[in-house]
């Protein structure tokens, strides 16, 4: 097993992100939460942005899944859509390189298989990471050669919009963990809880990402406000 994936199996990685216009959208602040992960136990992170990035690999050693949230117009594809932001968070140092592979067709007009040969072509010892949004992305994105695939996107295309992760008892990533073959998968998406996190870890995914139960704070409140008013 490559020596990135053997560090974080079995563990928790935190997705350590704020956007543009989120109160903690600062590089210094998700460094500081990138340390507050560390401490805590954390065996790897997410992040999104080259600032962030960079700033986040002076503040701690652990393997980072880096991508690059850009809109292009009018089309769905933003997580690491293009070459240019491959190219951008290869040279930031990222282990892993999370982007879009699901089957919808990316900014510059290229499908999944073109794209995904030609970053393998460029790059090819870096770990690739799938964000699908279903099953049959999953299968295909192993049968391509992703070294990762996760159900990053369920709910968020057309197909799955309005579906979440946890509907019938996340079974979703249970299927995933049947049907992948050779790519590591990872569970993201609507892990809320301490709890949540155990459970499908005994689903045998090879890690569990967790990112706005732990670093979003303005909606960790909205949660405990909502409880609250009822």
């Amino acid at each position: 097993m490559h020596q990135v994936l053997a560090q974080i199996k079995g563990g928790l990685i935190v997705s350590c992100q704020a956007l543009e216009g989120e109160p903690l959208h600062n590089s210094f602040i998700m460094g500081r939460m990138a340390v507050a992960a560390k401490e805590g136990g954390a065996v790897g992170i997410r992040a999104n942005s080259v600032p962030d990035i960079i700033e986040i690999k002076k503040q701690v050693e652990l393997p980072l899944i880096g991508i690059i949230k850009q809109v292009y117009g009018d089309n769905p594809v933003f997580i690491t859509p293009t070459m240019k932001e491959i190219d951008a968070l290869a040279a930031t140092g990222a282990e892993i390189i999370a982007t879009d592979a699901t089957n919808r067709i990316r900014p510059e007009g290229s499908d999944l298989v073109t794209f995904y040969n030609e970053v393998r072509s460029k790059y090819p010892h870096l770990l690739l990471m799938a964000d699908v949004s279903s099953v049959e992305e999953a299968i295909f994105a192993d049968e391509l050669g992703f070294d990762i695939v996760a159900p990053t996107l369920y709910g968020y295309t057309e197909e799955t919009h309005g579906l979440k992760i946890d509907d019938h008892e996340y079974e979703v990533i249970k299927q995933m963990v049947k049907v992948v073959k050779r790519a590591k998968v990872l569970a993201e998406g609507n892990v809320t809880t301490p709890e949540i996190a155990r459970s499908v870890l005994d689903s045998h995914v090879h890690a569990v990402v967790v990112g706005g139960a732990i670093t979003r704070p303005q909606i960790i409140t909205k949660r405990f406000v909502e409880a609250l008013q009822k």
